[in-house]
């Protein structure tokens, strides 16, 4: 199958994204079909890996909210249906044996050169008007991370975070290390003043 199908008699649907197969990945988005291969490079499973693990060590914070990772079907509607890198579910009724159905509350997605301007543009708009609360979007390449926060139904303009700090999910009491994520150093004066003011927060 090749990399963007096109339906000349419509839009594709769930229903069609059922019929393809399991052996390849594919999202939906407005009823216009994107494959996902190739698979992600082992930069971008580490940043993943790097993400999740955080996560996981701030369990408690989620309180009944589920943590998932791609391949996962998040079914937004009949017209789009998407596999985010990481999410979290708040809404116990919007997981399924087979999938989540409805907007997740947190979505990450990892940017690659073929997916950049998908991620930046139209999963931007997806996500906004699905009412998924807070996006963030990571640029392995330029390590850096863009976060959106939904603000009355509408996107506010993208708070940026650079390797070397700290990103604080808005809709979780969680703070993610981001020179930890994209294994890098700090240099030994920041990360001797990173360790005090984590000294001070837990003390």
């Amino acid at each position: 199958m090749s990399a963007t199908l096109v339906k000349t008699d419509g839009r594709f649907t769930y229903q069609d994204y059922l019929l393809w197969p399991d052996d390849e990945r594919w999202e939906i988005i407005d009823g216009r079909a994107y494959n996902m291969t190739p698979a992600p490079t082992t930069r971008h499973q580490r940043i993943s890996m790097g993400i999740i693990e955080k996560l996981i060590l701030e369990k408690k914070n989620l309180k009944n909210c589920a943590l998932f990772f791609a391949p996962t079907d998040v079914v937004l509607d009949e017209y789009n249906v998407v596999q985010p890198d990481i999410f979290i579910v708040c809404d116990r009724k919007k997981i399924t044996e087979r999938n989540i159905q409805g907007a997740p509350d947190l979505i990450v997605e990892i940017t690659s050169p073929s997916t950049e301007i998908k991620d930046r543009r139209e999963k931007l708009r997806l996500y906004e008007s699905h009412g998924v609360r807070e996006y963030v979007i990571v640029f392995p390449e330029r390590e850096y991370v863009e976060r959106y926060f939904l603000d009355e139904g509408k996107y506010s303009a993208p708070e940026i975070f650079n390797w070397d700090e700290e990103l604080k999910l808005k809709i979780f009491d969680m703070v993610i290390p981001l020179w930890d994520v994209f294994e890098k150093e700090l240099p030994e004066k920041e990360s001797e003043d990173t360790d005090r003011k984590a000294t001070q927060r837990n003390g």
